[in-house]
């Protein structure tokens, strides 16, 4: 059979188109996934979700090929934000009183739903001299040993997991004996990395990062009593305009897929219609 020869010039220009092909096919396929990413939406969501949320949004991606940005904080500054205009299409509060607010603004479609009900949990790392035990004896017992250092808390004034804390420790008559030693974080997660990075000797934190294994790794923790603070009952709801990626999100969190993530991180799931 004889071969076809091609002449050098011409397998020069064959090959350079094919390399500008190539090219541009990928420049195309670069600038789509820009495309993509920039028309995503953006989704405010509370920062104890930054891992169950996380793994959502992934799983969201891979099941229906759309995508969501995640933006994390406090509940209460985002609630803020939120009524002087910024443009987040969906808003996953730790607190549903916030979401209440922004409904009787207007600035809402609908009261949302209830999505999880959070827990805390005191956590200590491995160096701490607050014992694991029961409840906030260890706590109490290096508070009147003198071993305490600093403490850390989410801000209260903003933060619902601060403000559960506080009631907390309330609670267990601890919040005026531990004045001057508490480190406020701007929110739950921040309260979390002062409690593991050594720069505290424990904290209140989100129960559902104390199981993220790179945290439980850093120390030990005890689950709260849930009737030591109010419920944190989590409200999601789709800000006004919110597009078609967004209510297919907010539709993808109340599926079993994202309820089941939600209960691994140890969320407690409310009851349909809540």
């Amino acid at each position: 059979m004889a071969t076809r020869k091609t002449e050098p010039g011409l397998t020069l220009v064959v090959r350079c188109r094919q390399r500008v092909a190539a090219l541009t096919f990928s420049l195309v396929v670069l600038v789509s996934g820009v495309a993509a990413a920039a028309g995503a939406p953006v989704i405010a969501a509370a920062s104890d979700l930054n891992y169950a949320l996380a793994d959502i949004a992934g799983r969201f991606a891979a099941d229906t090929g759309y995508r969501v940005r995640l933006s994390f904080g406090s509940s209460g500054n985002f609630a803020r934000q939120i009524a002087q205009g910024a443009g987040f299409a969906l808003f996953m509060s730790a607190d549903e009183a916030y979401v209440r607010r922004l409904q009787d603004a207007g600035l809402t479609e609908g009261a949302g739903d209830l999505y999880a009900i959070g827990r805390l949990a005191l956590f200590v790392s491995g160096e701490s001299p607050i014992k694991p035990g029961t409840d906030f004896a260890g706590l109490r017992q290096a508070l009147a040993d003198g071993r305490l250092g600093r403490f850390a808390i989410a801000n209260p004034d903003h933060a619902p997991y601060g403000r559960a804390a506080r009631e907390a420790l309330e609670d267990a008559r601890l919040w005026t004996a531990l004045q001057g030693r508490l480190v406020l974080g701007e929110n739950a997660s921040q309260a979390t990395q002062f409690a593991i990075s050594g720069s505290t000797d424990g904290g209140l934190i989100p129960y559902s990062q104390a199981l993220v294994p790179r945290v439980a790794a850093r120390g030990s923790y005890l689950l709260v009593p849930a009737d030591r603070h109010a419920p944190l009952r989590q409200r999601m709801v789709l800000i006004k305009g919110a597009g078609e990626t967004a209510r297919r999100f907010y539709e993808f969190l109340r599926g079993a897929a994202a309820r089941a993530i939600f209960a691994r991180y140890g969320f407690t799931l409310p009851a349909g219609g809540e």
